[in-house]
């Protein structure tokens, strides 16, 4: 059974629809990959304060990801929190919660601000053979289908757009955090947008 990764973006853990996107991504057995939110930004303020490498950055970004996964997996236990492959094997059609500290970590991707969890998620995804990729955004949802045109607006990484040309699967941006997309997006069969 081929899953759907929902990535919520780490500004999601402050906003009042959260609990509603978790129990639609547990209602129909998603895996959630978390954005790094505030503990990112901390991050990002620490290396222009202190100056250490993208490299350690990127280390330390992938755990800002891990603390929001510990966040959501307090609010929502329903799901099965998964830190490797065969964690996510083992909880096949269950809804699953990505723990990225060892999987993202060994990820072959440029350790960089290029490369954030929007990838990270797509990275996830390609590796478990999603179906679909569903990013849930605070922002309004993109008019475009176009991944490199929401890298242009910011929306996304830089390095979004090359892993979405071998993704096998259909990604979906549902925005203003709408629980109702969300479900839709999830539901839609392959190739029909939200």
């Amino acid at each position: 059974m081929r899953p759907t990764v929902v990535k919520l973006g780490g500004s999601l853990i402050e906003h009042g629809a959260l609990a509603q996107l978790l129990a639609i991504a547990e209602r129909h057995s998603a895996v959630v990959a978390p954005g790094g939110g505030r503990f990112a930004d901390a991050v990002r303020e620490a290396q222009a304060r202190l100056g250490f490498s993208d490299a350690a950055a990127h280390r330390m970004a992938i755990l800002a990801m891990e603390q929001v996964s510990h966040l959501l997996l307090d609010r929502a236990p329903g799901f099965s929190a998964c830190a490797s492959r065969a964690d996510f094997e083992a909880s096949s059609g269950r809804p699953a919660l990505w723990l990225p500290r060892r999987m993202a970590s060994s990820a072959p991707l440029p350790a960089s601000w290029d490369v954030t969890s929007d990838s990270l998620a797509l990275w996830l995804a390609g590796a478990l053979g999603a179906r679909k990729l569903v990013l849930v955004k605070a922002a309004e949802a993109p008019a475009t289908s176009v991944p490199a045109e929401w890298a242009r607006a910011g929306l996304v990484d830089g390095h979004f757009p090359r892993l979405a040309e071998a993704f096998a699967g259909e990604i979906v941006c549902v925005g203003r955090a709408s629980p109702e997309a969300l479900a839709e997006a999830i539901s839609a069969p392959f190739g029909v947008a939200a």
